[in-house]
This record gives C-alpha cells, sequence and structure tokens, in this order.
C-alpha cells in the first residue's frame, strides 16, 4: 500500500502544479505582455523542470511497481498516462521550447506570442494526463480501503 500512496502523492504534486501553471502562472504571464511573459517564462520553465520531471519519473516507476506486485490494472494505466508526460515533453514541447530559448526570437513579436499560447496548449496537455493518472489512483486507493 505504502507503494500506491507514494505514487498518488507524487503524481498528485505534479497534476497539482501542472494545473497550477496552466490556470494561474500562464495567464497571469500573459497578461504582462509578450515581453516580459517570455522573459519569466525562461527561467520558471527551468525551474519548473527541476522539480516535475523527477515528480513523474518516480511516481511512474512507484505505479508500475505497484502494478507489478499487486496486478491491478489501475496503476498500470495510471503509470502509463503519467510517465507519457516525460515523452511527450521531450518529443513534443521540447521544440517549442527551444524557440521560446532562442536569443534569436524577438520578445515583443507576435510570434513569441504565438509560441506562448502553443506553449500553454502543449502543457494543457500534461495536466490533462497527470490529473487522469491522478484520478485513476485515487479511485483505486479508494477500491482498496
Amino acid at each position: 500500500m505504502v507503494l500506491q500512496i507514494l505514487a498518488t502523492l507524487l503524481c498528485g504534486i505534479f497534476a497539482g502544479a501542472a494545473l497550477y501553471v496552466n490556470l494561474v502562472e500562464h495567464p497571469a504571464r500573459l497578461s504582462c505582455g509578450v515581453k516580459l511573459a517570455v522573459t519569466e517564462w525562461r527561467p520558471s520553465y527551468k525551474r519548473g523542470t527541476f522539480l516535475q520531471a523527477p515528480l513523474a519519473l518516480v511516481g511512474s516507476l512507484l505505479a508500475f511497481l505497484a502494478w507489478w506486485l499487486g496486478r491491478d490494472f489501475a496503476w498500470l494505466l495510471g503509470g502509463f498516462l503519467l510517465f507519457a508526460v516525460i515523452p511527450f515533453t521531450l518529443i513534443v514541447v521540447y521544440p517549442t521550447n527551444r524557440l521560446l530559448e532562442s536569443n534569436e526570437l524577438d520578445v515583443t513579436s507576435t510570434r513569441a506570442e504565438a509560441l506562448l499560447r502553443l506553449w500553454g496548449r502543449l502543457h494543457g496537455v500534461r495536466s490533462a494526463l497527470s490529473f487522469s493518472a491522478f484520478v485513476i489512483f485515487l479511485v483505486a486507493l479508494r477500491n482498496r480501503a
């Protein structure tokens, strides 16, 4: 049961942070104008990576281990959804990140604004994946109790 609780905790922290970014931080940064939004996004994303990457990796590994030991499909499914955040970020989100991080980007341009808005939508997928995993974990814990 400890593995399931830890997997749920890490997933919940990840999902909460991801949802906070989508619902609060990113809209707030966009409301400050494109130049400031890009300027703030750059260090914010780097710092967020150090929080969210380990949460997704360790949380999903704990979920896979919980599935392996208990054979409850919910932990496999939730672990897969949480783990999917990692390749999604590396394959789909990373190209947008690189463009936003580029020193060649005119931080006052409509291109910069479009990239920020795209990034917000892509990050929304990360939020949806992790929140879905969190709900699955909570239901699995409740069913086990």
